[in-house]
């Protein structure tokens, strides 16, 4: 039995690095080799790189705050977050697999861009995507991280659903 916990121990640490480990080793090339601003074409105009520093949350959103609430909005309740999260990540012992790795990319994200928040004062956002019809915000490995582990959430939300619907309806014949 606790060779199993080990392993699941591994996996999770190995999942949780992973995530971290891309977004940081990202961030430090784009800090080192692109300049603020600096736009760099990709494919065409569809996906570029473009380094920006900000001091908000996703899409910049409180960026003009007050340092002190920004500290404690953007700081300090993800921070709290996270420590939940990784709490419920490694005591729950019944997760789904699919959830214990959802967890894993969106615990490891937000470490990853809080990391930064923490030692240097903003978020270093690098890539964008221009669809024509529409086009994404800055982001940055951390934020595919997270939005990978929603997305995997809510396929597992939508599954769970229409297993139980399928439970509990009456057969007919």
């Amino acid at each position: 039995m606790q060779q199993i916990k080990n392993i699941r121990w591994s996996f999770l640490l190995l999942m949780l690095t992973l995530n971290f480990g891309c977004d940081q080793i990202s961030k430090k090339i784009v800090r080192s080799e692109i300049s603020d601003y600096e736009h760099i074409s990709i494919i065409k105009d569809h996906f570029t790189l473009l380094k920006v520093e900000n001091t908000g949350a996703f899409l910049s959103l409180g960026d003009q705050m007050p340092y002190f609430f920004r500290l404690i909005v953007l700081t300090g309740l993800p921070l709290l977050f996270l420590c939940y999260g990784l709490y419920y990540l490694f005591v729950k012992k019944n997760l789904p697999v699919t959830m214990q790795i959802a967890l894993c990319f969106l615990i490891g994200g937000g470490i990853g861009n809080l990391y930064d928040r923490i030692m240097y004062g903003s978020v270093t956002d690098f890539m964008h995507m221009d669809f024509y019809i529409f086009q994404t915000g800055v982001f940055n490995f951390a934020d595919i991280s997270i939005m990978i582990g929603i997305g995997i959430l809510l396929i597992q939300s939508f599954r769970s659903k229409v297993v139980k619907e399928e439970a509990t309806e009456p057969e007919v014949e």
